[in-house]
């Protein structure tokens, strides 16, 4: 079952979706292999009890970020898919990716395919088209309860 926080913070509703064990690695397996049965997604995932990852397909249809495609009626078997919203999770992956590279098991990288040299996420300002470094961002509330239950007093 997912763990809801309850917190007006984008972060938290997000995790409340793909916080759950084994769930970040169902996205990562359809984003790298396009469309799964889901035998394919249980032998990808070595150590997946059945009702788990059942469990976590249906949250993650259930939110739409996976479509289930039936391709055999009887039995009932299915192919899953993301979505445009699950496969923006994209940029989620690629930057645990790269945290865990540096910190953790230095082991997969993403290359660009047309030069073979690794993808590096950069943050750059929507407007002005600037790099921007960690020291130069902050957070603005656009909500009054969000900025409240961040302890910031408005």
């Amino acid at each position: 079952m997912t763990k809801e926080y309850g917190l007006p913070c984008p972060v938290a509703r997000t995790l409340e979706i793909v916080g759950d064990r084994w769930t970040l690695l169902i996205v990562r397996d359809l984003l790298a292999m396009g469309t799964r049965k889901y035998a394919e997604l249980a032998e990808s995932l070595k150590g997946i009890a059945p009702n788990i990852l059942a469990d976590r397909l249906k949250t993650l249809e259930e939110h739409g970020l996976v479509e289930r495609e039936f391709y055999s009626e009887h039995p009932p078997r299915a192919h899953y898919k993301l979505t445009k919203k699950g496969s923006d999770l994209n940029l989620v992956m690629l930057a645990l990716l790269q945290w865990g590279n540096r910190h953790l098991y230095d082991g997969v990288s993403i290359v660009h395919s047309a030069c073979d040299h690794d993808v590096m996420l950069s943050v750059t300002c929507e407007h002005c088209g600037e790099h921007v470094r960690p020291r130069d961002m902050r957070r603005k509330f656009k909500r009054r309860e969000a900025a409240i239950a961040a302890g910031v007093h408005v």
